[in-house]
């Protein structure tokens, strides 16, 4: 099998962004999308506007996001880019909530659990992205990269709860309740297996949906995790837990599950003392499950190439 192709670099500035995303020699043609998280109003590790501006602006990049699945900040178009605009995202690029004139449907290829995936509207109006991912913990999926942005990421709110419940509702609302009570959480949430499966499941059908309108097999996505404020929580939480590892790098590929297969394994191999503390949140949730499932569906491969730059 040929190992897929990751490139590395200790250096996180805007410089070493840019540098990264040019060693992977592609030009992403029409209008460029980059996926990032705006990050939840009250959190503070998320991806900064200034350490993006150069990538997004050297791309005549547009921010996209779309609105949430919990009650918060960000769960409606316009908090949601009140957010980005307190946040200083608005201030470098224009920035386009995908789902906030709906969404529509795209197929799941051979999917065990989801009968297709639930975007936002406006990815149609992008010929193509910068999956541009702050890799960090994650509260339900162990850890977020990547796949998590691919899948959670591109999903309007109502996708969301598809993928949340692991096909079982598409009920906002009801999924709103569910964190009521424990009887309303067992009621909704599926395995946790189920649920890692089912984010691998909606990662690929983006890839695949924009590997469509590809006229000469060109690159319609470029990954890139920035490992940088290394929380046991997502960007998602309004009061997520400070950094527990000192800054590591960043990574870029054109393989997604190669990409963040390098990146947990760098956190697997780091002497830092609060590797252990981020390595029981990921393996609590067993949150590796992902890149297997990820591989079985041939959205990339575990195996890879290491190159540091």
């Amino acid at each position: 099998m040929v190992k897929s192709k990751v490139y590395f670099t200790k250096e996180i500035t805007p410089a070493s962004l840019v540098r990264i995303f040019e060693k992977l020699g592609v030009d992403l043609p029409g209008k460029v999308g980059v996926k990032i998280s705006t990050g939840e109003p009250g959190g503070h590790n998320y991806l900064k506007p200034e350490l993006i501006k150069e990538l997004v602006q050297k791309v005549n990049g547009t921010i996209v996001e779309c609105n949430t699945a919990y009650e918060g900040g960000r769960n409606g178009t316009e908090q949601h880019l009140q957010a980005a605009r307190d946040h200083g995202f608005t201030a470098i690029a224009e920035v386009d909530i995908i789902d906030a004139d709906g969404d529509i449907e795209i197929p799941i290829k051979d999917g065990r659990l989801l009968e297709v995936d639930i975007v936002g509207k406006h990815m149609n109006d992008y010929d193509s992205f910068i999956n541009l991912a702050h890799f960090k913990g994650h509260q339900m999926g162990g850890f977020g990269g990547v796949l998590k942005n691919q899948s959670i990421g591109f999903a309007s709110s109502v996708g969301k709860t598809y993928i949340h419940t692991a096909g079982k509702s598409r009920d906002l609302e009801q999924f709103y309740r569910c964190f009521d009570s424990a009887e309303n959480m067992a009621a909704m949430l599926p395995e946790q297996d189920d649920f890692l499966e089912a984010m691998a499941e909606s990662a690929k059908a983006v890839a695949d949906y924009m590997a469509e309108k590809s006229t000469n097999g060109e690159p319609r996505i470029a990954y890139i995790d920035v490992m940088n404020n290394l929380s046991i929580d997502c960007d998602c939480s309004a009061h997520p837990e400070d950094p527990c590892m000192k800054d590591i790098g960043i990574l870029a590929s054109l393989d997604p599950v190669a990409l963040d297969q390098a990146a947990i394994d760098l956190i697997w191999q780091s002497d830092d003392p609060g590797r252990d503390h981020f390595v029981e949140r990921v393996e609590r949730q067993h949150g590796r499950y992902i890149l297997e499932c990820a591989e079985h569906l041939g959205l990339g491969s575990r195996e890879y190439d290491l190159e540091e730059i």
